[in-house]
């Protein structure tokens, strides 16, 4: 089963010390070392800055397109891996080891289950068109 883990933080790697921002970039190569290895990294990326996110919201009859992330928060998603876990334990336990924060700049890692979707008939597609 596949886990996606959202990384939160406070502050990013461009507007960091050089110093904080190199220990930080450090750990999390040394997090995708152990999960290669392990056979498990299936994915994963850092998001760009958010003041360049758009939000979408849609309603029955109105669409609306506003400026940046759509949570107001200080922690912003900063990134995310996508890993092949057996359970949300052992994802759990890999999820302790991705670095989401560095001293005096508090993160978070929310980890969660990727639903499969099933194959689609390309019969039935073709019949509703």
């Amino acid at each position: 089963m596949q886990f996606m883990m959202l990384i939160y933080s406070r502050a990013r790697a461009e507007g960091m010390d050089p110093e904080k921002a190199q220990a930080l970039m450090e750990a999390h190569w040394k997090f995708c070392d152990e999960a290669r290895a392990k056979g498990i990294l299936r994915q994963g990326a850092p998001l760009a800055p958010p003041a360049g996110a758009a939000t979408i919201r849609r309603t029955e009859d109105q669409t609306t397109v506003t400026d940046g992330p759509y949570a107001e928060t200080k922690e912003q998603l900063a990134g995310f891996y996508i890993l092949e876990c057996e359970t949300l334990e052992e994802a759990i336990e890999w999820g302790k080891k991705i670095p989401t924060g560095l001293p005096g700049i508090p993160g978070a890692l929310e980890v969660r289950a990727v639903r499969e979707v099933p194959q689609r008939n390309p019969e039935s597609a073709r019949a509703g068109s």
